[in-house]
């Protein structure tokens, strides 16, 4: 009689033990699949901060085994600015009473791919200032006065980052109008190139240039040039092309 009943008790622990086991193996499969789905779309600390230094231009985080990822790599170049000294090397700066000079300078400076400054009286200039057949017109007694040095409202910003100024004026009494040389001097030149050019109806460059030189220290000045009030593009292009400016042309190239 006992063998019977401990016969019946080891086939009942047999049956029971085959179910367990059965259950066990389908409850681990679900933990898993629950575990790669929770933590594989949420970002770590590490991936967090890693975002952040990208966008703030900090350095990159690197993978556990130190080298970067393709992703990390893009941010990285992407967030890196070029200087502002490596984007403007060329500055036109011109005065301009009626824009004939203002036209000429645009010419330039959009070949040369140029900032330009517009040189701005701190009092505008009115129809009878410029009037040179009246003795008492502000035009008239400023070229009188070779120390006249009318103001000039505003300034430009990180001079020293141009290598080349191209300086443009119109010609008044055969000379730069007095405002352009309180531009001159109110900026060092050193280490500069500096070109010349004028417009007028007709007197030419004359001597223009080099009194404008004359209140510089230790720049290199290369021969300017006249326009008239018709040049043309092509004009103003024929005489860049003749310019030494190797590594400074990005249209003429």
């Amino acid at each position: 009689m006992k063998k019977i009943v401990m016969a019946l008790l080891m086939a009942a622990m047999v049956i029971s033990l085959a179910a367990c086991g059965g259950n066990a193996g389908q409850g681990g499969n679900t933990a898993t699949d629950t575990l790669d789905r929770e933590q594989s779309p949420v970002p770590t600390e590490k991936s967090e901060s890693a975002s952040v230094q990208s966008e703030t231009g900090g350095a990159p985080e690197s993978s556990e085994d130190g080298a970067l990822t393709d992703m990390d790599n893009t941010d990285a170049a992407g967030s890196q600015d070029v200087p502002d000294a490596e984007e403007g090397k060329v500055l036109v700066a011109y005065f301009s009473a009626t824009g004939t000079t203002k036209g000429v300078a645009e010419i330039i400076a959009e070949n040369l791919g140029a900032d330009m400054y517009e040189i701005v009286p701190q009092e505008p200039y009115t129809d009878a200032d410029l009037d040179w057949h009246d003795d008492k017109s502000r035009s008239t007694i400023e070229m009188n006065d070779r120390s006249c040095r009318p103001e000039i409202n505003g300034a430009v910003e990180d001079m020293e980052h141009y290598d080349i100024v191209l300086i443009g004026y119109p010609i008044w009494w055969g000379e730069a109008p007095r405002i352009v040389s309180t531009f001159m001097e109110s900026y060092s030149f050193e280490g500069k190139t500096v070109i010349p050019f004028c417009t007028s109806s007709s007197s030419g460059i004359g001597s223009s240039g080099k009194n404008l030189e004359e209140l510089t220290d230790g720049a290199q000045w290369l021969e300017g040039m006249r326009f008239d009030g018709g040049a043309s593009e092509a004009d103003v292009q024929g005489w860049m092309e003749g310019l030494d400016l190797t590594g400074f042309q990005p249209g003429l190239d």
